[in-house]
């Protein structure tokens, strides 16, 4: 009984944005804590960890045949489960500081496609790495929470939110998800796009953080005059060689097309799907996006040209998840509400 009054006394409650991309940790009374890519870094064949988060990523692409690095988390759900386990686990002792005692109530924002299967797996890890209470909520949700909507006024609310392995968008009215579509083309679908693109023109074989590294560079959803251009370096398919192309936002926008086009499709669909008093609010409120999608340039007025609709970018998207899990731990009431 000492034991469990003790461990409830050092606890210090987390929320957690558990990404494709990247793992955000923020602590009750302290915001965030942790901002770190969900990537860990392995022994092969052993379950022995050598690095995680900005460690582990810097491994990508350049270690030996005896190491391997892996991004547990795809398609924002996890695909690696002891990976996961032991990136959750640094991560939370990073956070407490290797206190033993600790047993955090810990809250966790998921896609709301997530199966029951990978829900069960979110809380076991949770539970794993010694929680004494795991809540899950819908990263629409959270994201909502965080972007600063009413989430619980009878109006409709639409939040897009575009993160490393999903594209969610939801509309939320009196602290429910009245709908909800979950597709699994976001960012990591527009750098394996770009990958793609280099390897088929230039025949450059890249890797995926250089993808990621053009599209932050060059990416946009419209066309921009003049275009920007950056060298790229990778290994030649014809000839095994190093070589260095020049790319020119134009080529990025026509590799990113698709992507985009299946983002702006997914909108239109949840639009044609939302009871026709809350599509008058989301006519007043519009659409507002989260996420580190939110940031590529010309999407907002994309977006505005096909749904006729006011469009705005959250005023910290790549932290609007984050934030709106933080608001749970501070309202219980809310939590129970909302959690899944």
């Amino acid at each position: 009984m000492l034991i469990k009054k003790l461990s409830s006394f050092f606890s210090k409650d987390l929320a957690i944005d558990l990404g494709t991309a990247n793992t955000l940790v923020a602590l009750r009374g302290r915001g965030v804590v942790i901002r770190e890519p969900s990537v860990v870094s392995l022994i092969k064949g052993t379950d022995r960890v050598l690095a995680v988060g900005d460690e582990a990523k810097r491994m990508l692409g350049r270690v030996p045949g005896n190491i391997e690095v892996i991004r547990p988390m795809r398609g924002g759900v996890i695909a690696d489960f002891e990976c996961t386990m032991a990136m959750l686990r640094y991560f939370i002792t990073k956070v407490h500081r290797r206190k033993r005692l600790v047993r955090p109530r810990i809250i966790i924002g998921v896609p709301s496609g997530i199966t029951q299967v990978e829900k069960r797996a979110v809380r076991e890890s949770g539970e794993l790495v010694g929680a004494r209470a795991v809540y899950l909520i819908e990263e629409p949700m959270a994201s909502a929470m965080g972007a600063g909507l009413p989430i619980t006024e009878p109006t409709g609310n639409m939040i897009l939110d575009i993160g490393g392995g999903t594209t969610e968008v939801a509309v939320i009215s009196l602290a429910g998800v009245v709908y909800s579509r979950s597709v699994r083309v976001a960012g990591d679908a527009m750098d394996e796009a770009i990958v793609s693109y280099v390897k088929r023109k230039y025949n450059l074989l890249i890797g995926e953080r250089t993808g990621e590294s053009i599209k932050i560079a060059l990416g946009t959803a419209l066309p921009v005059s003049p275009p920007k251009t950056m060298p790229v370096r990778g290994r030649d398919m014809l000839t095994g060689l190093p070589k260095t192309v020049h790319m020119s936002s134009l080529e990025v926008y026509d590799a990113l097309a698709e992507s985009i086009q299946a983002i702006v499709n997914t909108v239109q669909a949840a639009l044609e799907r939302t009871p026709p008093e809350l599509v008058a609010d989301i006519i007043d409120q519009g659409i507002v996006m989260a996420g580190g999608g939110a940031l590529l340039p010309g999407l907002d007025a994309l977006l505005r040209e096909a749904t006729g609709l006011p469009v705005t970018v959250a005023e910290e998207p790549l932290l609007a998840v984050v934030h709106g899990v933080s608001q749970a731990l501070e309202d219980m009431d809310l939590l129970e509400k909302i959690s899944i």
